[in-house]
């Protein structure tokens, strides 16, 4: 290997190494030891470290750091876990060789999931596995396989504290060392700033390493706001001097910094685009131990002042409070670790415009991001009722459109059943992000009306059904998020049986089912429910749920009536 191999090699290799504050935060878990292992749930800690085994054999010669890791899996367990602390424990010392499924040498058998394709391939694909193969690429680890091989030096150094960029295809993730924006002209600017593409001008984004221009140009073609990082890289330069010796920097940003370009933050589907793809770009990063720690920098790139019903997600990932322009403007700021995470509105990108193909779902991308956020917030979970009775929420709307006018009728109807327990949400109305996933992950049959408050939907259990109860003639939206996260669909069948109060006006004139409000037929919709309850009832993860739980009454049970008859022999 030639000298400027080996040095790149080691730069890369410093992405996101940073140290670690003394404190003790919920994005890791501490002990004594040399080693500090990231705040993941069982499963995915278990991956962790077999993608880092150095961490690994340190842990497993540390009993403490194994007792650590045995205390944080206890202590945010929940019942539906599918590993025990002892599991986490047992695979570190007998070196499991569980993985994701982006890495190079994982083995399909030991991915953290594989999607299931029951739907017909004939059409699109030659064969199942090429079926298999293609959602996998799409919309699961593959997709992040695919981002990894692409990576390509936009920007080479010289020496090892020399600036340097990485990118992506299209400029869709990049990272890049020692990198200077000069912002002085935003406090000059008197709008505000969203979406817009001409933040930075030329010689305001600068590195001191050897520019591909050629490279960065071919890769200009998706010049979007939220669909690449070409608007802002295509101002990319070099500068003569190593920045952190040139005396230029206003502000040296020394922990690690995420930069991200984010999408409706009032509307639960378009903000979790943005956690997502911040979560995916997680992997794609993952260069160093310290990827899934949480000292790390959020910077939105915006001087609107970031607010959000959601912005407690955020939490899952960084430590600090999160940024805007606001905070760097009429500065150059110098990063001496930068990332520039995928976005959410790429062309074929994850969760927004994802072409999917048909007759698959269950991306383990997916589900690991609905544990890892569960895990991070630290959402309770209780076991469903000592009756078995099914938890149904049904999403009440309070908005002008989209109504369900019969509502009340509608739950008295299903409220006869007593096999259904049943609870009415608005979740407009004054209940925190953190009570309405713990309400999420609590219920096994989700009602509601095509909306983004369907969203919830990534958080529910596996083995739950999403009833989108009508899609208003948008009928992929969340039927194709369900796919994605691996759990049952269904929605309204029978268009005679349903009722709207007008055609429905868009606000920019026409007929629109969207701009209305419905009355549901109550038999059909008793129907639908118990059809909905029959998927639960026939999932394999409830099933097994079942039946540790009878197992356990039985155990219960046995040992009850062993405490009787000694006590008896003892009398």
């Amino acid at each position: 290997m030639c000298h400027k191999q080996l040095l790149i090699l080691m730069l890369l290799s410093q992405f996101t190494n940073f140290s670690v504050h003394a404190e003790i935060s919920h994005g890791s878990v501490r002990h004594s030891g040399k080693t500090s292992l990231p705040n993941l749930p069982v499963d995915h800690l278990i991956r962790y470290l077999n993608t880092f085994p150095k961490v690994r054999e340190q842990c497993a010669e540390n009993e403490e750091c194994l007792r650590a890791i045995s205390f944080n899996a206890s202590a945010n367990s929940s019942d539906d876990a599918t590993s025990s602390p002892a599991s986490v424990a047992s695979a570190i010392t007998l070196k499991s060789t569980a993985c994701w499924g982006h890495e190079l040498d994982c083995n399909e058998n030991e991915r953290f999931q594989t999607p299931t394709c029951p739907g017909e391939h004939s059409g699109w694909v030659k064969n199942k596995a090429e079926q298999i193969k293609t959602f996998y690429y799409q919309a699961d680890f593959g997709y992040i396989q695919n981002q990894i091989n692409e990576l390509a030096l936009i920007c080479e150094p010289r020496y090892i504290t020399d600036s340097s960029l990485e990118c992506s295809k299209y400029l869709r993730f990049c990272r890049g060392r020692n990198l200077l924006f000069d912002f002085r002209e935003l406090g000059q600017r008197k709008e505000l700033i969203r979406y817009h593409m001409d933040v930075l001008k030329p010689q305001q984004l600068l590195g001191h390493c050897q520019l591909n221009r050629t490279r960065l140009n071919e890769e200009l073609d998706h010049m979007g706001a939220l669909q690449s990082w070409a608007p802002e890289l295509r101002n990319f330069d070099e500068i003569a001097k190593p920045l952190m010796a040139s005396g230029v920097c206003d502000l040296v940003v020394d922990t690690p910094t995420f930069i991200m370009k984010i999408d409706a933050t009032y509307n639960m589907y378009h903000h979790f685009c943005d956690f997502f793809n911040l979560y995916a770009t997680l992997f794609v990063n993952q260069s160093h131990p310290l990827a899934f720690h949480t000292d790390v920098r959020i910077l939105i790139w915006e001087t609107y002042p970031y607010d959000s019903p959601f912005a407690e997600t955020f939490k899952a990932f960084s430590d600090h409070p999160v940024w805007t322009l606001n905070e760097v403007k009429d500065k150059r700021v110098c990063f001496r670790n930068l990332v520039l995470p995928l976005l959410p509105r790429m062309i074929f990108g994850l969760f927004y415009n994802t072409p999917l193909i048909h007759g698959c779902q269950g991306s383990g991308l997916f589900r690991a991001f609905s544990e890892f956020i569960l895990h991070r917030m630290q959402i309770p979970y209780q076991q469903p009722t000592p009756e078995a009775k099914l938890r149904i929420t049904f999403l009440s709307r309070r908005t002008k459109y989209r109504q369900v006018l019969n509502e009340e009728q509608l739950l008295s109807e299903i409220g006869a059943n007593s096999s259904y327990h049943i609870q009415q949400i608005s979740f407009e109305r004054g209940l925190s992000f953190n009570q309405q996933l713990a309400i999420t992950r609590n219920t096994d049959i989700l009602i509601g009306m095509h909306g983004a408050g369907l969203t919830h939907l990534l958080f529910l259990p596996n083995w739950a059904t999403i009833f989108e109860l009508y899609n208003c003639q948008d009928p992929n939206c969340y039927k194709d998020l369900a796919r994605l996260r691996g759990i049952n669909y269904i929605t309204w069948e029978r268009d005679e049986l349903l009722y709207p109060q007008d055609e429905g006006h868009h606000p920019q004139g026409g007929a629109h089912a969207k701009f209305t409000n419905y009355r549901f037929d109550p038999k059909e919709f008793i129907r639908l429910v118990a059809k909905a309850a029959d998927l639960v009832h026939k999932h394999n993860d409830f099933q097994k749920f079942q039946t540790q739980k009878i197992q356990k009454n039985v155990n219960t049970n046995t040992n009850m009536k062993g405490q009787i008859l000694q006590a008896k022999e003892e009398l």
